[in-house]
């Protein structure tokens, strides 16, 4: 294994295939299985009348747990992850960082499982002093309209990762499977399922970071970043705070396999939808992010009414945000990026200081946008 801070030439054998079907547990659909809750799966009004349903079935904290713990469970049985397969050795490969005006950013891989490569960048602040202990912010990014060059690689991730890099965190931002340079297919039957173990993965590659304190991990994606963010928040108790950005829908489940390609919401057992999951997230800090031009027009007074009610039976009414631009569309642009380094710098404890303006806005002019080639994780 390549000890984790050593910059050796990119040598990781990419060999075997995504996890096989049927693999730990799961319950492998046929073509067209009848749990599947995919894209506008409901009405806006049948998505509202099904949060009242939930609603119903518990009525104070423990019966809210109750069914919050056959959620957790039918996520991970219909993603084919319960129980969790073996974490095997990450075998990080860092290339050469690239200093900027406080933050440097590098090109990280890893094997998330043998011959499955998850591929990203790291963006730290500088310079780094010895003993110091940094928050750490996992960034997902949605359906590019191109793989290669978008994603990850996007104007919004590189200015996320500088801009949280410069207040003091540790930000990685990393591939959808099939995006970038990560290895698979990304329209597949199991491509949740290897995503979502992606995103485990990438918070154990963090926290196997020396200056990342292991209690403040936080993560964030817009669309279907915003799906993998709270799945992961949903089922991994280490992310501290949670982010999902234009994605939170009673209604709506996504379009792609790698949203809604497995039964994770419906099984024999549960029945959810994503506004309930990004609800799991109780009572760690939780901010929505919706607009007035897609499924999450309604968020003000459908999907987060019911959060907030789950996060009162907490008595962490606070703790849950809703940032809602009405004029705004389906994107990560720089009014929710602002919302969003406020509220993680809040609860991460950053230094928003210092990227701030002399008039206290955001300024995100110091933060470089670099060519793709530039950032690979691979040579």
């Amino acid at each position: 294994m390549t000890p984790l801070g050593k910059r050796v030439p990119m040598a990781l054998a990419v060999a075997g295939a995504l996890f096989a079907a049927g693999r730990h547990g799961a319950e492998e659909p046929p073509a067209k299985n009848p749990w599947l809750c995919q894209g506008a799966y409901y009405t806006e009004a049948e998505g509202r009348a099904k949060l009242v349903a939930y609603a119903g079935t518990y009525s104070d904290r423990a019966g809210w747990e109750k069914r919050a713990e056959g959620i957790h469970a039918g996520i991970l049985k219909g993603a084919g992850l319960l129980p969790l397969p073996d974490k095997t050795p990450l075998k990080p490969v860092l290339r050469e960082p690239i200093e900027r005006d406080g933050y440097s950013v590098e090109g990280v891989a890893f094997e998330s499982a043998p011959g499955v490569l998850v591929t990203g960048n790291l963006y730290r602040p500088s310079p780094r002093r010895a003993g110091e202990r940094r928050p750490a912010v996992l960034l997902a990014h949605g359906h590019a309209r191109d793989p290669v060059t978008g994603g990850r690689l996007s104007e919004s991730k590189q200015k996320l990762g500088g801009m949280l890099a410069r207040a003091g965190a540790v930000a990685f931002a990393f591939d959808m499977v099939g995006y970038g340079e990560s290895t698979g297919v990304h329209k597949t039957d199991t491509t949740l399922r290897v995503q979502l173990w992606n995103g485990i993965r990438a918070v154990d590659l963090l926290e196997s970071l020396p200056e990342v304190d292991r209690s403040r991990i936080g993560m964030t994606g817009e669309s279907g970043g915003g799906t993998q963010t709270f799945l992961l928040t949903a089922v991994d108790p280490r992310i501290a705070v949670s982010v999902p950005v234009v994605m939170v829908s009673a209604h709506f489940f996504g379009g792609c396999e790698c949203e809604s390609g497995m039964p994770v919401h419906r099984s024999p057992a549960h029945e959810t939808n994503n506004a309930e999951i990004a609800a799991l997230a109780a009572p760690r800090p939780l901010l929505v992010v919706s607009d007035g031009a897609d499924w999450t027009k309604n968020v003000p007074e459908v999907e987060f009414p019911y959060i907030r009610n789950v996060y009162r039976l907490y008595g962490a009414e606070g703790k849950a945000e809703n940032l809602h631009l009405g004029d705004e569309g389906h994107d990560y642009g720089p009014s929710k990026r602002a919302g969003v380094y406020a509220f993680l710098g809040r609860h991460l404890g950053l230094d928003l200081a210092r990227i701030r303006d002399a008039k206290g806005a955001f300024d995100e002019s110091k933060v470089t946008l670099l060519e793709p080639a530039s950032l690979r994780a691979r040579p």
